[in-house]
């Protein structure tokens, strides 16, 4: 299951006794899912949501908070949408059901956020308001970079009481206007898990984060890969330039090397890709790192004071731009 249909399939599911807190649930999804319509001269309440459980909730709430009867409809998907939505609509007793909930101030006119009741609410209150706002219109993507928990809002009003609401609950929230719509996000990792521990989604929250886990080690695994294969390949670089300059060493010098500087030498320039610790191993004797890069080290010294002495170019010549980007 997705991970905004299995945090809204838990919210759906999670038994609230506390009378207020259902209350700032309902008015939070009827604001954020739905909208007053006037039919034959009467107020009708509808909210679309996508899931079953959540309409069953909507419903269910209604009736026991509010004493209103509401009927489900189902919206078969098509086009752009996929899978069913379910309105949940108020026929009778809409504009009462539309004052008790706040969707109408005390003049009968519209409210654009939400009602001050709920604003001005528990901290209990702000977090049913958050569940309420995410099961309309709610969406957690995967974790990582990309990560986000999102709800889009009716309009700004809203979106500003939705981050007022997270407020409250010590939790940062912005407010955006995309493409016209406008939307409250949460990007960070650790918010967005204290958000869903307050909303109550604990079974998505442990999924969450077991993914969010995986992604972080696999992130470091890859860095740590990147890491490594960058300094094998410089290494592998710096041989074949030593190499070349080797070479060149060999060159310059004839006759005139030392026996066990020519060994370490030679043995340089045929493996040109081996690190020094393999040409130890090669060497016969074995020897160490740092003898091998020793010897290595005055056969370079003793050729380029030659090639000063001549007046040629000195080992240094033969490395090319190629063998320091290859």
């Amino acid at each position: 299951m997705a991970l905004t249909a299995a945090v809204k399939d838990e919210l759906s599911r999670l038994e609230i006794k506390k009378s207020s807190v259902r209350k700032a649930e309902v008015s939070a999804m009827l604001r954020f899912a739905g909208g007053l319509h006037i039919i034959s001269g009467r107020i009708v309440i509808e909210a679309e949501v996508d899931l079953t459980a959540t309409a069953r909730r909507l419903r269910a709430a209604i009736a026991e908070v509010y004493g209103h009867n509401s009927e489900i409809i189902v919206v078969s998907g098509g086009g752009l949408r996929r899978g069913n939505r379910y309105v949940v609509r108020v026929v009778r007793d809409g504009e009462s059901l539309a004052r008790q909930t706040g969707l109408l101030d005390a003049r009968g006119r519209p409210v654009r956020g939400l009602p001050s009741v709920v604003v001005n609410g528990s901290a209990a209150d702000a977090e049913a308001v958050w569940r309420g706002a995410f099961l309309a219109h709610g969406s957690l993507t995967e974790p990582g970079r990309s990560s986000s928990l999102e709800v889009t809002c009716p309009g700004p009003e809203a979106a500003l009481a939705l981050v007022g609401a997270a407020r409250r609950l010590g939790i940062t929230a912005k407010a955006r206007e995309v493409r016209g719509v406008d939307r409250v996000v949460i990007r960070d990792g650790d918010t967005i898990a204290a958000l869903l521990t307050r909303m109550g989604a604990h079974d998505a929250l442990m999924v969450w984060e077991e993914r969010r886990m995986r992604k972080e080690v696999r992130a470091t695994a890859n860095r740590l890969a990147n890491f490594d294969d960058a300094n094998l390949r410089r290494s592998a670089q710096a041989a074949v330039a030593a190499g070349a300059r080797v070479e060149r060493a060999l060159e310059i010098l004839g006759e005139d090397v030392p026996d066990h500087l020519r060994y370490a030498g030679e043995l340089r320039v045929a493996h040109k890709q081996a690190s020094l610790d393999e040409l130890g191993r090669l060497a016969d004797p074995p020897m160490t790192k740092d003898a091998i890069a020793g010897r290595i080290r005055r056969l370079l010294a003793m050729a380029d004071k030659r090639a000063v002495e001549l007046g040629i170019p000195g080992t240094e010549a033969s490395v090319t731009p190629d063998m320091l980007d290859g």
